[in-house]
């Protein structure tokens, strides 16, 4: 079988910027034959995410993710269907995720790695499994949940940073449907800000790039901020946290704004906000959705409940 292999070409170091010459794009073969307990798979969907920028160094930063190799095929979340299996838990025509899907057209994957899908739970759009019913959708889930202390009819108000991006825009419809009752987003474009509101159900939102955040917020969140889904890190969280209440929550989701920086995960935040943050006990801690995978099973069928029922749009 000839197949299409995506490589790491160049380690990127803390301090660059991802571009097109990083990697290689090559036509390989793979054996025309599949051992027991093996399954050969074509595949249907990649999903490319923002902690990849991690595994471009030669130290993730994090226990649980492994540095891309050089020369070696880029791997993530995919999903793809059976073509020829000598497994017994799959058959030709079943539809298989993985975590650690290659980046390559087909490929022979150990059967213990995959996991079945089943189409009907996302209205057939198998690709929602990796964003609103994957881990995307169990991040702003479990997050909300674990982290943000959110309790129906306490009228609470969340902000959520990075909010039109895959885990921002679902955490924000999550909130409201986990029982805040203002949610505030801030994203960079008018286009992103208007269908936050129009489409997502989002109270309102921030174009940080034209708006002064800080009166913004002030004025769209009279109460001050009691739960904060912070994506991106930097100065848009620093003025957000500036303006949280008492006992609030951070929910730590990602840092995007300092993926390409030499700094720890979670980065230190400045002086004066974490005085602000110990003198009102705003919690702020490390959130890693694959510590809760022992909630998996009954939070993706929450997420294909509210995705079958129009509650949650993708």
């Amino acid at each position: 079988f000839s197949i299409y292999l995506f490589h790491l070409k160049i380690l990127l170091g803390k301090n660059g910027v991802p571009v097109a010459e990083n990697f290689r794009l090559e036509q390989s073969t793979i054996p025309d034959t599949v051992q027991e307990g093996q399954v050969r798979v074509r595949t249907l969907y990649l999903s490319v995410d923002p902690y990849m920028r991690c595994r471009m160094n030669e130290d993730t930063g994090s226990d649980y993710l492994l540095p891309w190799q050089l020369s070696e095929v880029a791997d993530g979340g995919g999903i793809g269907v059976v073509e020829e299996s000598k497994n017994n838990n799959f058959a030709k025509g079943d539809y298989v995720t993985s975590f650690n899907w290659p980046w390559q057209t087909v490929a022979i994957l150990d059967g213990s790695l995959l996991q079945k899908l089943v189409p009907q739970l996302v209205n057939g759009c198998l690709s929602y499994f990796l964003g609103a019913a994957g881990i995307t959708g169990l991040t702003a889930l479990l997050g909300i949940r674990e982290k943000g202390h959110v309790t129906v009819g306490a009228n609470q108000t969340m902000v959520v940073s990075g909010a039109a991006g895959a885990c921002g825009s679902l955490a924000g419809q999550i909130g409201r449907l986990e029982g805040c009752s203002r949610v505030v987003g801030i994203a960079g474009t008018d286009e992103k800000c208007s269908i936050l509101v129009s489409e997502m159900g989002f109270d309102a939102a921030i174009n940080y790039k034209k708006e002064n955040v800080a009166e913004q917020l002030r004025k769209l969140c009279p109460g001050g901020v009691d739960v904060y889904f912070d994506n991106v890190g930097g100065d848009i969280s620093d003025t957000v946290i500036s303006q949280m209440n008492q006992n609030s929550h951070i929910i730590l989701c990602g840092q995007i704004s300092q993926y390409n920086k030499d700094v720890p995960y979670p980065p230190p935040l400045p002086p004066d906000i974490e005085k602000i943050q110990k003198e009102r006990n705003i919690t702020r801690e490390r959130f890693l959705v694959l510590n809760y995978m022992d909630k998996q099973e009954a939070s993706v069928l929450q997420l294909c409940q509210w995705i079958q029922e129009g509650k949650l749009k993708v």
